[in-house]
């Protein structure tokens, strides 16, 4: 709300959400944003709405716990601190699935591209009118170009590497990726 207050827009006036995966960085405040503004659709690909809503386990969660085991034990509080966090996050429903060539008028025109390998249903969205692919966690910018986003947390990374493909073969003029900044 502090974000969008610093840039002039009204929380109250936004009609959709877009979860572009279910990582708590992504969607943990979500929850409390529709219970505030009930108007806001949370849209999200069908693949992702079971562990957004909650009606199954979070998969970095349990990706989280398998690991747990592995932690030395100088890390083992890390862990466990990491997992308590991922069980806080407060479940949301979905109210609109978005599919792969999705397209919306949203920001002038998106189009909604299938990302897996991150997560199953992971999303990217197209913005067409301004040439700016937005990323989510399926692409970092490094080095003056686009990579797979933390190769280490992908649940599928053959996955991963053939939507970084499809991200690429765009070729958009911006990219703006959530862990790694925007590209050009």
């Amino acid at each position: 709300e502090e974000q969008l207050a610093r840039h002039g827009l009204d929380p109250a006036a936004l009609t959709n959400l877009v979860l572009t995966h279910q990582d708590d960085d992504h969607m943990g405040s979500a929850a409390a944003l529709k219970a505030k503004y009930p108007q806001i659709q949370i849209a999200a690909s069908p693949l992702e709405a079971p562990y957004l809503s909650g009606a199954q386990k979070n998969l970095r969660l349990r990706q989280a716990e398998e690991l747990q085991a592995a932690l030395p034990p100088e890390q083992q509080a890390w862990g466990e601190a990491f997992c308590a966090r991922l069980r806080a996050v407060s479940p949301v429903a979905v109210d609109l699935f978005l599919r792969p060539g999705d397209t919306f008028d949203w920001a002038g025109g998106c189009t909604v591209v299938a990302t897996p390998g991150h997560t199953p249903g992971h999303l990217s969205l197209h913005l067409t009118a301004h040439d700016l692919m937005i990323t989510g966690d399926a692409a970092v910018w490094e080095n003056g170009g686009l990579v797979v986003a933390n190769p280490q947390f992908c649940l599928d990374l053959p996955a991963a590497e053939a939507s970084l493909a499809r991200l690429k073969a765009c070729r958009c003029r911006d990219y703006l990726c959530y862990h790694g900044g925007f590209g050009r």
